[in-house]
């Protein structure tokens, strides 16, 4: 099991998002990542880099934080950021013919519940890559990557159900659009982080890389940035 300090580990997977990333797990299960390996280190596939490492906390009994991204059974981890699916680096590439296909659901959805298709598209572009069979490590599944949690909250029976997954994930963010008095950037880092982290953190977007990048790539991508 590795214990990783988070903002270490959290910068270091930011600063390698496009260069090799390496991992070495030492004899008491300590995690190590560098991108200025020895020979003990293993190179990380780039399809499970930055983007797909889902990032875990406990508290001990004496109050100490503990993160990883391999949680040890037996222990009450919470996972407090969401990796990608492993899929999507490879799912990129077909977006454009699959983004075709879900023009007319996201239309319907946005038109349902009165959002702004182009930050929809812009969302399952940065969840999925329009992959609606897309299932990440830490559990969320389909175009808009929805956790057990969140479907339960919105009565999804089916997560890879497009149709279901859609108006689930339009309906949260609309939700999180009015709890967070229309402000865009606090809406897309609680469908990140959780609602929960942006009012931890006084209303402001959490301060974790991988947090942070998303709301800057989905605003790029909704035009917006």
């Amino acid at each position: 099991m590795g214990f990783l300090n988070i903002f270490v580990l959290m910068a270091l997977i930011a600063s390698c998002a496009s260069a090799e990333m390496y991992k070495n797990v030492a004899p008491d299960g300590s995690v190590t990542y560098t991108n200025k390996p020895n020979k003990n280190f293993k190179l990380i596939p780039s399809t499970t880099s930055r983007a797909t490492l889902d990032i875990y906390k406990r508290v001990d009994g004496n109050g100490h934080a503990y993160y990883t991204d391999q949680p040890e059974k037996g222990f009450n981890y919470k996972l407090i950021i969401k990796g990608r699916p492993k899929t999507y680096a490879r799912d990129l590439k077909f977006m454009s013919g699959n983004k075709l296909k879900f023009n007319d659901l996201v239309a319907r959805a946005a038109a349902k519940y009165q959002m702004d298709p182009k930050l929809l598209h812009a969302v399952i572009q940065a969840e999925s890559a329009y992959n609606p069979h897309a299932v990440s490590s830490a559990g969320a599944v389909g175009l808009m990557q929805l956790m057990p949690a969140t479907a339960r909250r919105y009565g999804v029976f089916d997560r890879m159900d497009a149709e279901q997954n859609v108006d689930a994930g339009t309906r949260y963010l609309k939700d999180l659009l009015v709890m967070f008095n229309s402000n865009l950037k606090l809406a897309v880092a609680g469908y990140n982080a959780g609602e929960g982290a942006v009012m931890k953190f006084n209303n402001t977007v959490p301060p974790y890389p991988e947090t942070q990048n998303y709301v800057q790539q989905v605003l790029k991508l909704y035009g917006k940035s």
